[in-house]
Protein backbone atom coordinates (compact mmCIF):
# COMPACT_ATOMS: atom_id res chain seq x y z
CA UNK A 1 0.00 0.00 0.00
CA UNK A 2 1.38 3.22 -1.34
CA UNK A 3 1.72 6.34 1.63
CA UNK A 4 0.60 9.33 1.12
CA UNK A 5 2.96 12.15 0.24
CA UNK A 6 2.07 15.60 1.26
CA UNK A 7 4.70 16.86 -1.47
CA UNK A 8 2.70 15.50 -4.32
CA UNK A 9 -0.02 17.72 -4.25
CA UNK A 10 0.93 20.89 -5.55
CA UNK A 11 -0.76 24.77 -5.00
CA UNK A 12 -0.25 27.00 -7.29
CA UNK A 13 -0.98 30.36 -9.08
CA UNK A 14 -1.22 31.20 -11.93
CA UNK A 15 -0.99 34.57 -13.38
CA UNK A 16 -2.40 35.92 -17.35
CA UNK A 17 -1.65 39.07 -18.42
CA UNK A 18 -4.38 42.01 -18.67
CA UNK A 19 -4.63 42.74 -22.53
CA UNK A 20 -8.24 43.55 -22.76
CA UNK A 21 -10.25 44.60 -20.11
CA UNK A 22 -13.15 42.26 -21.27
CA UNK A 23 -11.18 39.03 -21.19
CA UNK A 24 -11.45 36.64 -18.19
CA UNK A 25 -7.90 34.13 -19.10
CA UNK A 26 -8.51 32.78 -16.04
CA UNK A 27 -12.05 31.49 -15.92
CA UNK A 28 -11.36 30.06 -19.51
CA UNK A 29 -8.08 28.26 -18.16
CA UNK A 30 -10.45 27.10 -14.99
CA UNK A 31 -12.75 25.48 -17.77
CA UNK A 32 -9.77 23.60 -19.82
CA UNK A 33 -7.95 22.83 -16.94
CA UNK A 34 -10.35 21.52 -14.41
CA UNK A 35 -10.88 18.41 -17.81
CA UNK A 36 -6.95 17.34 -17.69
CA UNK A 37 -6.35 14.38 -15.61
CA UNK A 38 -4.20 14.89 -12.11
CA UNK A 39 -5.90 18.54 -11.57
CA UNK A 40 -7.67 18.57 -8.53
CA UNK A 41 -8.94 22.30 -8.32
CA UNK A 42 -8.75 25.28 -10.88
CA UNK A 43 -10.40 28.09 -9.58
CA UNK A 44 -10.53 31.56 -10.96
CA UNK A 45 -9.96 34.01 -8.11
CA UNK A 46 -10.05 37.34 -10.55
CA UNK A 47 -10.03 37.79 -14.61
CA UNK A 48 -6.09 37.29 -14.27
CA UNK A 49 -5.08 35.08 -11.38
CA UNK A 50 -6.25 30.99 -11.30
CA UNK A 51 -5.77 28.80 -8.49
CA UNK A 52 -4.94 25.47 -9.31
CA UNK A 53 -4.51 22.26 -7.18
CA UNK A 54 -2.85 19.40 -9.02
CA UNK A 55 -1.62 15.66 -8.38
CA UNK A 56 2.43 15.88 -9.42
CA UNK A 57 2.62 12.27 -10.41
CA UNK A 58 0.30 12.66 -13.16
CA UNK A 59 1.15 16.27 -14.72
CA UNK A 60 3.52 19.52 -13.82
CA UNK A 61 2.91 22.66 -13.99
CA UNK A 62 5.50 23.26 -17.41
CA UNK A 63 2.88 20.55 -18.80
CA UNK A 64 -0.42 23.01 -17.64
CA UNK A 65 1.25 25.99 -18.54
CA UNK A 66 2.26 24.99 -21.71
CA UNK A 67 -1.65 23.59 -22.45
CA UNK A 68 -2.90 27.26 -21.08
CA UNK A 69 -0.44 28.91 -23.70
CA UNK A 70 -1.42 26.52 -26.69
CA UNK A 71 -4.96 27.62 -25.79
CA UNK A 72 -3.73 31.11 -27.03
CA UNK A 73 -3.89 32.61 -23.24
CA UNK A 74 -1.00 34.67 -22.38
CA UNK A 75 0.68 34.05 -19.14
CA UNK A 76 2.41 37.41 -17.04
CA UNK A 77 5.71 37.79 -17.90
CA UNK A 78 7.11 40.13 -15.04
CA UNK A 79 10.56 39.34 -13.73
CA UNK A 80 9.27 38.10 -10.66
CA UNK A 81 6.67 35.51 -12.27
CA UNK A 82 9.59 34.11 -15.03
CA UNK A 83 11.38 33.19 -11.73
CA UNK A 84 9.28 31.79 -9.55
CA UNK A 85 7.91 29.83 -12.87
CA UNK A 86 11.66 28.39 -13.59
CA UNK A 87 12.12 27.35 -9.84
CA UNK A 88 8.87 25.80 -9.73
CA UNK A 89 9.74 23.65 -13.12
CA UNK A 90 12.99 22.56 -11.91
CA UNK A 91 11.75 21.73 -8.79
CA UNK A 92 8.65 19.82 -10.11
CA UNK A 93 10.92 18.04 -12.66
CA UNK A 94 13.78 17.01 -9.91
CA UNK A 95 10.46 15.54 -7.85
CA UNK A 96 9.05 13.55 -10.69
CA UNK A 97 12.64 12.12 -11.66
CA UNK A 98 13.57 10.95 -8.31
CA UNK A 99 10.61 9.58 -7.86
CA UNK A 100 10.34 7.71 -11.36
CA UNK A 101 7.65 9.69 -12.74
CA UNK A 102 8.61 11.24 -15.61
CA UNK A 103 7.47 10.10 -18.74
CA UNK A 104 9.68 9.13 -21.71
CA UNK A 105 7.84 10.72 -24.45
CA UNK A 106 8.89 14.38 -23.53
CA UNK A 107 10.60 14.73 -26.91
CA UNK A 108 7.57 12.79 -28.82
CA UNK A 109 6.23 16.27 -30.11
CA UNK A 110 9.70 16.91 -31.99
CA UNK A 111 9.94 13.74 -33.56
CA UNK A 112 6.37 14.19 -34.59
CA UNK A 113 7.06 17.43 -36.20
CA UNK A 114 10.94 15.97 -37.50
CA UNK A 115 8.47 13.12 -38.98
CA UNK A 116 6.06 15.43 -40.88
CA UNK A 117 9.03 17.44 -42.10
CA UNK A 118 10.67 14.27 -43.49
CA UNK A 119 7.55 13.92 -45.59
CA UNK A 120 6.51 16.46 -47.09
CA UNK A 121 7.08 17.88 -50.54
CA UNK A 122 9.13 20.58 -50.55
CA UNK A 123 12.64 22.52 -52.02
CA UNK A 124 15.11 21.33 -49.65
CA UNK A 125 15.94 17.90 -51.52
CA UNK A 126 18.58 16.65 -53.90
CA UNK A 127 16.89 15.06 -56.79
CA UNK A 128 19.66 13.20 -58.54
CA UNK A 129 19.98 9.76 -57.31
CA UNK A 130 21.87 8.55 -54.54
CA UNK A 131 25.00 7.24 -56.21
CA UNK A 132 25.15 10.86 -58.10
CA UNK A 133 25.20 12.96 -54.53
CA UNK A 134 28.52 10.48 -53.77
CA UNK A 135 29.84 10.96 -56.91
CA UNK A 136 33.00 13.65 -56.54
Amino acid sequence: METPDPDRIKHRQIHFRDLHPERNDARTAAHFLAEVDGVISAEPLSPILLDLTYDLRKTCLEELENAVSELGLHLDGALLFKLKRSLYYYTEETYRENHGWVQSDRNATKLVFAKRWENLEHGCRDPRPEHWRRYL
